[in-house]
């Protein structure tokens, strides 16, 4: 199973150039496009636009639900509006804390097991339910037996699937399955794939959400400067070979971390023979 996710553009405009990067990833026929999504206000509404769009093109999607801060009325109110679409799969998180709640969480939600939960109970089968799983654990969650704890609550709350936190390391992905495995956690855990296109973004991201970068490919990254080609150049190459070893490893499937760019993905997407439905 191969599929991409995007992110909400702020502007008209950038929704123009999303449309565009779209069709053209879509012409090798991902399984489907995931969205991700804003806590609150204009950022939900944007969500809800790019979602609207591609089921309107007939793409099948699996939008984003974060529910920190969130009411069950509203979250309801949200799978009630995505089931009506003909959505039927969902990425359900915890998300970051909308600015402006201070210290409490702000709603009926605490952590994603809680919000697999209520979907189950009120929707039962309507959604295919994939959650975030971290094969360098969490940075919250303080060690590795405590993230798989908790990654397990998830699956015992209803969830179908799994899909990474992007990685580099592809030790730390069949580490992290074995010891899903053990613990008798035995749904499909989709590894996520960044493209390396810009180090200091990448680097930037790494640092805030715990993802390693392997030392000798940031020393290698860091010795480019402002070489935007050799850059990119050696990410692909880098990506690559972690592609390949995953799906020989057993990988079952892709989800690839777009960054709302057709081209690094496309390029990956070709040289790796993936399959194509058009």
């Amino acid at each position: 199973m191969y599929s991409v996710e995007l992110f909400p553009p702020k502007t008209s405009e950038g929704m123009a150039k999303l449309k565009h990067e779209i069709e053209r990833i879509n012409a090798v026929g991902p399984q489907y496009f995931s969205v991700t999504y804003g806590a609150g206000g204009s950022t939900r509404e944007r969500t809800f636009e790019t979602v609207d769009w591609l089921r309107g093109q007939g793409i099948d999607t699996a939008p984003h639900l974060a529910c920190i801060g969130s009411t069950r009325d509203e979250v309801r109110e949200i799978l009630e509006r995505y089931r009506d679409q003909g959505i039927r799969r969902l990425v359900a998180l915890r998300g970051d804390m909308p600015s402006g709640m201070g210290g409490g969480h702000g709603g009926d939600f605490r952590y994603a097991n809680e919000l697999v939960s209520f979907v189950r109970s009120e929707f039962g089968d309507a959604f295919f339910i994939e959650v975030a799983a971290y094969p360098e654990y969490h940075p919250q969650s303080g060690s590795p037996a405590r993230d798989l704890e908790n990654f397990k609550r998830k699956v015992e709350a209803g969830a179908d699937g799994a899909i990474t936190q992007y990685f580099y390391n592809a030790d730390a992905y069949f580490g992290f399955v074995e010891s899903c495995r053990e613990a008798g956690i035995d749904l499909p855990i989709i590894p996520g794939i960044m493209p390396i296109t810009n180090y200091t973004q990448l680097a930037r991201f790494s640092d805030a959400c715990g993802a390693e970068i392997p030392r000798w490919v940031r020393r290698r990254l860091e010795s480019y400067g402002d070489d935007v080609d050799s850059i990119r150049a050696f990410g692909h190459e880098v990506v690559l070979k972690l592609c390949r070893h995953l799906i020989e490893g057993g990988a079952p499937g892709i989800h690839f971390y777009t960054m709302n760019q057709s081209k690094p993905v496309l390029r990956l997407w070709e040289e790796l023979g993936l399959p194509t439905s058009h």
